[in-house]
Formats: structure tokens, sequence, C-alpha cells
């Protein structure tokens, strides 16, 4: 029985919305902006900080001092593991935090490498949701009227640091359909795609419980 569905998504799919429109319909936890709460609360740093370093890699330059301290053998002394929170620090919380969702179940998850995480993990159900090109930019610039001149490059920037992060952690491509039990083209619009994806996973909606 799936318990767990995790949604992918491409930016401007508004594929996060749907995550939200899905959890609400079937009564689950939304693990998004919980799972920066969460993260931050037992890191001990602050939100906008777990935020910088969410679905991102740390800067090259940064990596590469980062090797240096750890691999150099003529060096100063590196700060303590504690004192530093970065991009390696945040995918360590959020895997941990996500095999514990997983464990719970009855939760849908955005993004964070989920669908390539929790691969194997028996109940979780895979989704990518992408869009049209026309359809993006629209809500790029409906959202971001100050930038829509940069709307394409936008779009562009955001899905290669996502496809980057999938590479980097867990080896995979972002946008292989093999990772995914269903790619749903959210300009079918929410309640579509929800009797799609509850249907793929064979999960009786709380419509179809009250209606049987």
């Amino acid at each position: 029985m799936i318990r767990v569905i995790t949604v992918e998504r491409e930016y401007g799919s508004r594929g996060a919305e749907f995550a939200h429109h899905l959890a609400e319909h079937l009564g689950w936890k939304l693990v998004d902006q919980c799972l920066v709460e969460e993260v931050a609360r037992k890191a001990g740093v602050t939100q906008t900080l777990v935020e910088r370093c969410d679905e991102r890699l740390d800067p090259w330059y940064y990596r590469i001092s980062k090797a240096f301290w750890h691999g150099s053998v003529e060096r100063l002394p590196a700060p303590p593991e504690t004192e530093v929170f970065d991009s390696e620090s945040m995918q360590s919380f959020v895997q941990k935090y996500l095999e514990q969702v997983a464990r719970e179940g009855g939760a849908v998850i955005v993004g964070r490498g989920a669908a390539c995480m929790l691969a194997r993990a028996p109940g979780a159900f895979h989704v990518f949701v992408f869009a049209s090109e026309w359809r993006k930019i629209k809500w790029f610039e409906e959202s971001f009227p100050e930038r829509a001149a940069e709307a394409e490059h936008e779009l562009a920037t955001a899905d290669r640091r996502r496809a980057a992060y999938i590479r980097r952690y867990y080896d995979q491509d972002w946008g292989d359909r093999r990772l995914y039990h269903m790619m749903i083209n959210s300009c079918m619009g929410f309640e579509a795609m929800m009797r799609a994806v509850t249907d793929g996973a064979g999960l009786a909606t709380p419509a179809a419980v009250r209606s049987a």
C-alpha cells in the first residue's frame, strides 16, 4: 500500500503547490517548509541559513577550501564541525528526516531528492511534475512582475541547480523517467492531476470513501 508520495518538479510548474493540494486532499502531512523549520531547530541555526542550503550545492570555491581543510597534511586546525552548517550538513539532516517520514507514512514530500532517496522504500510513489514552457513563463511573470524579463533565465537556472543537486548526492539524472512512477503535465489542472495520481497510486481518496 502506498504510504508516501514524492513530488519532484520543474521550477514554474507549480508542482509544490500541487503537492500542497494533494496532501490536503488525502489528509496527509506536507513535507516542504516544515522540513526547513525542523532542520533549523535540530541544527540550531536560522531558517534563512537552512533555506540558503536547501536543494543547493555549496559554491565550488567553498568545496575546494573545505577539501583543503580536510585533506591537507600541513594545515591550520579546521573549524569544529559543529560550527559549520553548509549544503553537506543540510543533506545529512534531510536524509535522516525523510527516512523518518517514510517510516511514519502519510506524507507528501516535495523535492529534496526524495524520489532517489526512497527509490526502494516500500509504499513510496514518485511523481515528476512538468509544464509547458510558455505556462511556466506566464507563472513567473505573474509571480515576479518586476523580474519578468528574467523569466527564461531564472526558470532554466533553477532547474539546472536542482539537476546538479540530484547528480551530486544521488548520481542520478533528475529528469530520468525511470526514477518516477508518473510524469504529469500541470497544464491539465490540479483536480485532474490529483485524480491521476491517486488512481495511479491505488489510493482511495476521502471523497471516494464517503461515497462508498
